[in-house]
């Protein structure tokens, strides 16, 4: 069986001389693969070429076997950096929008979406008048509404307290039971461990190690220890700090 999402070789140069190096990585159906390293090595450059945001300047990505193209990409779901929602609309109206594209998606899907994403009582309310919080849930529901077979989410616990990190946590654990697919970064090792199955550590724009979570558990007591290792140098004090977070 094809992998749901492949990359390969993927390298792109910035300016400032950073950017990505020869990453390569794939994702199988129904994995919860996380990619782990500190803010700015590169997890959003990825995440950006697999869905068609940027270019690279050279290597592949191939979704369910195809390259990006618009008929794949309606098959993806997905969050990167901001939320992408109209403010002046509610999030019901924000929701119906997006699912204008998809012939099948009805009213229940969205109280369902607002429900798990914990806005359903916000659902009527402009936008405008969301916390940053409450904006960040739409952006996730966002990500679901058109059931997607690959959801991508970029550090999408920014801007969550802890109650919300828990809830999207089980919400994705749920949609990967029915058979979703998901790649998800974070500069957090204990979000990592708590939801995926495979991990990809990044660390200037470079792949460190694509691992199993049993295999990393199995080398080492705790999964904190093993990212350690495997980052080394003055990332140490970074994620000790981010541990604890």
């Amino acid at each position: 069986m094809k992998p749901v999402l492949k990359v390969s070789e993927l390298t792109k140069k910035y300016k400032n001389d950073r950017g990505i190096i020869d990453i390569s990585f794939e994702v199988e159906q129904g994995d919860i693969f996380g990619l782990l390293g500190p803010n700015g090595s590169g997890k959003t450059t990825i995440m950006k070429i697999i869905t068609g945001l940027s270019h690279a300047d050279k290597g592949s990505v191939q979704i369910f076997g195809n390259n990006i193209l618009k008929e794949s990409l309606k098959e993806v779901g997905c969050l990167i950096e901001e939320p992408a929602i109209y403010e002046y609309l509610t999030a019901r109206e924000n929701l119906k929008l997006a699912a204008n594209y998809y012939d099948e998606i009805k009213k229940p899907r969205i109280d369902d979406i607002l429900t798990q994403t914990g806005l359903i009582e916000h659902a009527d309310k402009k936008v405008r008048k969301y916390t940053p919080e409450m904006k960040q849930r739409l952006g996730i529901a966002l990500a679901f509404i058109s059931k997607p077979k690959l959801i991508i989410l970029d550090e999408h616990n920014n801007k969550l307290d802890s109650n919300g990190i828990e809830e999207i946590k089980e919400m994705i654990l749920k949609h990967s039971r029915l058979g979703a697919t998901f790649l998800i970064s974070s500069h957090r090792p204990h979000e990592i461990e708590s939801m995926c199955n495979k991990v990809g550590i990044i660390k200037e724009g470079r792949i460190l190690e694509v691992v199993s979570m049993r295999n990393a558990l199995e080398e080492c007591e705790n999964f904190k220890k093993y990212y350690l290792m495997q980052v080394g140098g003055k990332e140490i004090y970074e994620a000790n700090k981010s541990w604890n977070n």
